[in-house]
């Protein structure tokens, strides 16, 4: 079934076609939102659309022009969207994405079940305490918590450890004498995996200027992977989380170990 629409001819399938355009190119501009990438995004967007419109009055010279120029961008795009596109494709292969689809939610829960489990058995208790025991003493942390993204390039950056989650650890780690204290602690399900660990910044034009690289390296790993990462400040004490690109600043205990608990607990 199809309808006429002035001269043009609109098939039911057309709308759905439209639909999910619209949602992917909502998607890529969330993704790149408030990074230098935006403005990029604006100038691919309209090369595109000229060249629809150049297709629809048969302009063959100048089209034969941007139809090479837009085969050449197709690099470029991966080169200069490289995080977006990790980023983008982590979300379609996440939870919050296909989650959606009852069947699709029901194959990865099951796929991740002896993951998921090893998390809900996590105590937050050790970490939360040794954070504020730092906060107190105004020691600057970084501590990256694994979930289902691979962090492997970030652990071999680092130093690799293999130890229990204790306050007194992560406190020695981020000892101010301490030959592991500079970059960041990643601990993976109940164990501390690495230290002095190289994380990625974020590339956001309008991040906070009062935040250091410290918080800039916060917000870095959660944008690139599902991770979710925990900071004390080393000149205000504060401590902040970071989800998905996301910074909440001056938590309190409580309010810490819930939004902990709260990321590391299933959806149902």
């Amino acid at each position: 079934m199809h309808f006429l629409l002035l001269f043009i001819s609109f098939r039911w399938v057309d709308a759905i076609d439209i639909f999910l355009v619209a949602v992917l190119l909502y998607q890529l501009y969330h993704l790149v939102k408030g990074t230098p990438a935006v403005s990029v995004f604006f100038g691919i967007l309209t090369i595109y659309v000229v060249g629809i419109v150049v297709r629809a009055l048969d302009m063959k010279l100048f089209g034969s022009i941007l139809g090479k120029f837009i085969d050449v961008g197709v690099i470029a795009i991966i080169v200069v969207f490289q995080q977006e596109l990790r980023r983008f494709l982590l979300f379609i292969g996440s939870n919050e994405f296909l989650g959606r689809s009852k069947l699709m939610g029901f194959l990865i829960q099951s796929a991740q079940q002896g993951f998921t489990e090893s998390q809900h058995k996590m105590d937050f208790t050790p970490l939360v305490q040794a954070c504020f025991n730092m906060s107190a003493s105004k020691t600057g942390a970084l501590i990256v918590l694994a979930r289902h993204s691979d962090l492997t390039l970030y652990i071999n950056s680092g130093e690799p450890l293999d130890s229990t989650i204790s306050e007194r650890m992560l406190e020695n780690i981020f000892f101010k004498n301490s030959p592991l204290h500079d970059g960041a602690v990643i601990i993976k399900g109940n164990r501390i995996i690495a230290a002095r660990c190289i994380l990625p910044v974020t590339e956001k034009e309008q991040f906070p200027a009062h935040f250091g690289m410290r918080h800039r390296a916060l917000v870095g790993i959660t944008e690139s992977t599902d991770a979710v990462a925990v900071s004390v400040s080393e000149q205000t004490g504060a401590v902040s989380i970071s989800v998905n690109g996301t910074i909440r600043s001056n938590l309190y205990p409580e309010k810490l170990k819930q939004y902990l608990e709260h990321e590391f607990t299933s959806k149902k």
